[in-house]
């Protein structure tokens, strides 16, 4: 064979694999990975409350499988937004709550990140706004917009409600422009990236703020609601009255801020701030918006996978409770929805947890094994047939070795020093009855307690 020739067939050996990784890397899809900050069940398509209306997340659940019994890791930001990025469960990490920095806990070095596989995998990687609790780590990004957010502006503003003057839990209208709210700018950021040309597959981070508090929103997210016809959530004044001492000592912590279920009632002001947090909901739909008309009028429809889910729930009432941290469905049930090309479109009640968001994905798009135990479950099969069976309870987590195992039908709490609750949702979707004192029950509980973690590792260091 003459050199000529041979220099001709390596030329075509090379075009030929070149052509194959094209081919490869055309069919890995996008990812458009929407974070929303403490939005709980109150989105339509959920059925969380009677008086929300949120259009966009709709339209994205009948595109894909909305899993309509997703549970966090942890009641928490920091936690759970640790958790759900390394793959990592909190009582594994020993990241309990907000001031303990992914990269400082032991049991985590050397954790590669979603984000950090998804840019070792030739993926560019790409965010803005809240995907971890604070500032994101640089070297995990290409390009991570890290800009002061125009809720500066809204903290500026004066007090509207009348619970005692703390701004961070105040909640009403705000005399602002839709587009200088920082969740605007920063939806509006994705819809322009969205029509870029990135030369390869793109992994995408948006986070929301909304309905964190302040809740605060633009006067006609408001006007939907007036306050005399707002619905209130259903309670029982003796809900309390057949918890452990353990279940209520660690929910008591926003008894010692303005936002406490005392205060609420004190003032008057449980339907204004029903009100805001439905109106700050359908603000956050109108964001999630922006980014799918940008998105279905891109280059990119056909081939990218969008991912919404919320860190937790939230309580307004339940339970006599405000805010998050507790271990009840209020606080651990999220939306969660992943729509995208190959995925089937339907509701799925298995209980599946944000955990089983990195191993799914990872799976989706081809990423390297991560060098840490990935502790969840590939959501594949539930994404290909949504009633697929699934052996898998949802484990969330708040405080050292204090857990909940939720599965399709039951809850189950066990607290650090060994108080316990059972809730059975065939028929107590409120969690009202506490059963786990009653003996008839003890099979259930025995079988529940199996899942839960076997290792609680110590607190991680904080800052």
């Amino acid at each position: 064979m003459s050199w000529m020739r041979w220099l001709a067939l390596v030329a075509l050996g090379l075009e030929v694999a070149l052509g194959q990784a094209r081919a490869t890397e055309a069919k890995r899809p996008n990812v458009l990975f929407i974070a929303i900050d403490d939005l709980n069940d109150w989105v339509s398509c959920l059925g969380g409350h009677p008086q929300v209306s949120t259009p966009n997340i709709d339209r994205l659940a009948k595109r894909g499988v909305l899993f309509t019994n997703a549970h966090c890791q942890a009641p928490i930001c920091n936690p759970s937004r640790v958790s759900l990025l390394t793959g990592v469960r909190p009582s594994t990490s020993g990241v309990y709550d907000l001031n303990q920095p992914l990269r400082s806990a032991p049991a985590l070095k050397g954790a590669v990140t979603l984000p950090a596989n998804f840019k070792a995998g030739g993926y560019h990687v790409l965010g803005r706004g809240k995907i971890y609790h604070g500032k994101p780590y640089a070297d995990e990004w290409h390009d991570f917009e890290v800009r002061p957010d125009a809720r500066n502006k809204q903290f500026r503003v004066r007090p509207i409600s009348r619970l005692p003057k703390i701004r961070v839990r105040d909640f009403g209208p705000i005399d602002l422009p839709e587009e200088q709210f920082g969740d605007v700018i920063n939806a509006q950021w994705a819809a322009e990236s969205l029509q870029r040309d990135f030369g390869k597959p793109f992994f995408m981070a948006v986070g929301i703020r909304l309905p964190h508090v302040p809740l605060y929103a633009p006067q006609k997210y408001f006007d939907r609601h007036p306050v005399k016809g707002v619905t209130l959530p259903r309670i029982r004044p003796d809900d309390l009255a057949d918890l452990p001492p353990a279940g209520i000592e660690i929910t008591r912590y926003m008894d010692k801020t303005p936002l406490n279920h005392e205060s609420i009632l004190k003032t008057k002001s449980w339907h204004e701030a029903v009100a805001a947090y439905l109106a700050c909901t359908e603000f956050v739909d109108r964001c999630v918006g922006l980014m799918l008309d940008s998105l279905d009028k891109s280059a990119h429809a056909n081939n990218t996978i969008v991912v919404l889910w919320s860190d937790h729930g939230w309580h307004l009432g339940e339970k006599q409770l405000w805010a998050k941290r507790s271990l009840w469905e209020e606080s651990t049930r999220v939306p969660l929805i992943l729509a995208g090309p190959g995925l089937a479109k339907g509701q799925c009640s298995r209980s599946v947890q944000l955990l089983d968001l990195y191993p799914t994905l990872a799976e989706l798009c081809h990423l390297a094994k991560s060098p840490q135990t990935l502790e969840g479950h590939s959501l594949l099969p539930l994404l290909r047939q949504p009633s697929a069976a699934w052996a898998h309870p949802a484990i969330t987590t708040f405080h050292r070795n204090d857990h909940t195992v939720r599965s399709e039908r039951w809850r189950y709490i066990r607290y650090a020093n060994g108080d316990e609750e059972l809730y059975d949702h065939a028929s107590d979707a409120d969690e009202w009855h506490n059963l786990a004192k009653r003996l008839e029950y003890r099979p259930v509980i025995a079988d529940l307690k199996s899942h839960l973690p076997k290792v609680n590792a110590p607190n991680a260091p904080s800052r």
